[in-house]
């Protein structure tokens, strides 16, 4: 595996301070961002998962802990816009460069605006997808806000 991706190459080149973390990808995982923490054994409010969402119709990315639901009446608010929903994956993976189960916030082939959960903000330390299925970014949630160029906004359902 690789351990350089277009999102480490972004924090890199930001300065920002991370550290990488592998593990055994299970593609059969109904929730992949439970399955990360479970093989991290990281508590799974620390580990975000990234989502890439429409609103009306305009693509969003949206960063939220893996335990929970997202609404998307609250996506939607977080962005100002009427109506959210999930993007289709071959579309989520077009936009960003990335393979669903390894979509990053950071060095999407296309920026999108960007959201995270603001109870993740309160956490000492977080993990994001490091671009790669079975990669993992560890970094501070403040950073990771700043280097997605996100808004902190209430998601969860």
């Amino acid at each position: 595996m690789s351990k350089s991706t277009p999102a480490t190459n972004a924090l890199a080149k930001a300065r920002i301070a991370f550290t990488l973390h592998v593990y055994d990808y299970d593609p059969d995982a109904a929730k992949v961002g439970l399955q990360a923490a479970e093989a991290r054994g990281e508590a799974p409010h620390r580990v975000l998962k990234t989502l890439v969402a429409e609103v009306d119709g305009k693509p969003v990315c949206v960063i939220a802990p893996s335990d929970s639901e997202v609404s998307m009446k609250k996506v939607a608010a977080a962005f100002g816009g009427k109506s959210a929903r999930m993007m289709p994956v071959p579309d989520a993976e077009r936009i960003t460069g990335y393979k669903v189960g390894g979509v990053s916030p950071f060095g999407q082939r296309k920026r999108l605006p960007t959201a995270i959960e603001e109870t993740a903000l309160a956490e000492p330390h977080v993990y994001v997808n490091g671009g790669q299925r079975g990669l993992q970014i560890r970094l501070a949630p403040a950073d990771a806000r700043a280097a997605a160029g996100a808004t902190a906004a209430p998601l969860i359902a």
